[in-house]
């Protein structure tokens, strides 16, 4: 029996464009990234550096870059947040039949996007027991850590968590530890549909 639902926030509830911040970078003579900057993408996930040091590693790099261009550009992927899906959270959190859980990878930068630009972020956020960012806690997904992490903070027995995400990786890894899934395909399908979409848990 499912009594724990953890869901990702990009690609579930925000819509995403994940190829938005290259194109916007093109725009700006920056063609690829360079591992060094791969690497400090996900040191500014798990909260390791600050949004400052951040944008300086861009800007070493490509010295061109202005401040506003490159944060403008990091915050492209980020479209919007439907209120509907903010609304099947609130009856949810209402009816109190599950324990709700968010657990997202991301970052300062695009957080406070989404506090700027979705204005019941926080009645949102409200509807969790708990609400885990990457760059609050230092851990990222697929790491079994930030999994392990979730379920000891909680005292979960993995078997009764469903794991919403749109990353197969993401899902995997919660699924080696003996946690339900749902690779949700945001081109096709959307959490609202959740309960027809996984019926055979519930």
């Amino acid at each position: 029996m499912i009594k724990t639902l953890i869901f990702d926030f990009g690609d579930v509830f925000v819509n995403l464009d994940k190829p938005a911040t290259m194109r916007e970078m093109n725009k700006h003579k920056i063609e690829t990234l360079s591992e060094n900057l791969l690497q400090v993408n996900q040191q500014y996930e798990k909260g390791l550096i600050s949004s400052t040091a951040f944008v300086k590693s861009y800007q070493t790099e490509h010295p061109e870059l202005q401040e506003n261009q490159f944060k403008d550009s990091w915050n492209a992927i980020l479209i919007d947040f439907p209120e509907y899906r903010y609304q099947f959270l609130k009856k949810l959190s209402e009816e109190q039949t599950y324990r709700l859980i968010l657990l997202s990878n991301t970052n300062e930068i695009h957080i406070d996007w989404i506090k700027d630009n979705v204005p019941f972020f926080e009645d949102f956020k409200a509807c969790f027991d708990a609400f885990y960012l990457s760059h609050e806690i230092n851990f990222r997904k697929p790491d079994a850590e930030i999994y392990e992490f979730v379920l000891q903070q909680h005292n979960l027995e993995p078997q009764e968590c469903l794991f919403i995400d749109d990353t197969k990786e993401n899902t995997e890894a919660a699924k080696n530890l003996g946690i339900h899934t749902w690779n949700i395909d945001p081109a096709q399908e959307d959490v609202v549909d959740l309960f027809t979409a996984r019926k055979e848990l519930f």
